[in-house]
């Protein structure tokens, strides 16, 4: 191991011995994950900003006396070197909120051959959850450790069909359909990932934000013109909208049961009726893994 390795290592080890929290927080070059990033470094966590535009990620990250990695979840490649980084230089990791997302106005495919909506949104994440979920569980040996993963009430107009995940037999419709299907997928996958840990101390919550004035959807004509029609002011400014976020990735309890959906601070918001099916989110999983071409997973023992 080099001196500068070293170095680290012992680093880590000092933090975890003083209680620093470890925070992975992706989507955090802009928006609210930008305002959670800086919030989270002031109240003391080691914050580790996950981006894909290398000028802004780094820039925050110095900003705010945090680290910085950068991945494109366009890139599966991509997700699973930036799980590899994070798995060799920390020790343990607190909090994982699977942040970042996109709405886009055509259908397209990444170079991984999936619909990016649901490459973004669902897939991306899903990986990286997985990929991380040993460490997860280790680390809550000896503090609690959460999930996090932003969804919408977008999930409400949503339509999950296990025969058409990369949205291939319906009509694309500006995307919205589609967007709204991948956050019933992450409600689902949030909903699963919390029974597939019970006893593990590692709980998993999803929430709204509410809506938000940030580039967010900037390919999107309604967002375009919601923009317009409003000089940028249709939704909560990025500040107003990072509470819900910091409320459920800080260091105070959350009181509801892991795999709650939260609409903005409320617990148990409104979702669509297929949020509520135990078996599609077992079917959803399952279809995930197949997708990403991983071994099953079915759960930790809670011993």
């Amino acid at each position: 191991m080099s001196e500068g390795a070293q170095s680290e290592s012992a680093q880590n080890d000092d933090e975890s011995a003083v209680g620093v929290r470890t925070v992975v927080l992706t989507g955090a070059s802009s928006g609210i994950g930008e305002v959670a990033a800086a919030a989270l470094a002031e109240q003391g966590a080691r914050v580790i900003v996950v981006g894909r535009n290398a000028e802004r990620t780094n820039a925050i990250a110095d900003r705010i006396g945090g680290e910085a990695l950068l991945a494109d979840f366009e890139k599966l490649d991509d997700v699973r070197a930036l799980a590899s980084d994070l798995l060799e230089r920390f020790d343990r990791i607190d909090v994982l909120a699977n942040n970042a997302g996109g709405l886009y106005g055509t259908r397209e495919v990444t170079v991984d051959g999936h619909e990016r909506t649901f490459q973004l949104n669902h897939l991306a994440p899903f990986l990286l959850t997985s990929l991380l979920r040993d460490r997860l569980v280790e680390s809550a040996k000896d503090a609690p450790v959460r999930v996090v993963n932003t969804a919408s009430m977008a999930n409400t107009f949503g339509n999950l069909r296990l025969d058409d995940l990369e949205w291939e037999k319906r009509p694309w419709r500006g995307g919205w359909r589609a967007y709204g299907t991948s956050k019933l997928e992450s409600i689902l996958f949030t909903r699963e990932l919390a029974e597939r840990l019970t006893g593990t101390g590692v709980s998993a919550y999803s929430f709204h934000p509410g809506t938000i004035v940030t580039r967010f959807g900037g390919q999107s004509p309604l967002i375009r013109f919601g923009h317009a029609v409003t000089g940028g002011h249709y939704g909560r400014s990025p500040e107003g909208g990072a509470g819900p976020l910091l409320a459920l990735v800080g260091d105070v309890p959350v009181k509801a049961p892991s795999g709650t959906y939260f609409d903005r601070f409320t617990a148990g918001g409104r979702v669509n009726a297929q949020a509520l099916n135990p078996q599609l989110q077992r079917d959803l999983w399952a279809a995930t893994e197949a997708s990403l071409g991983m071994a099953p997973f079915n759960g930790f023992s809670a011993s």
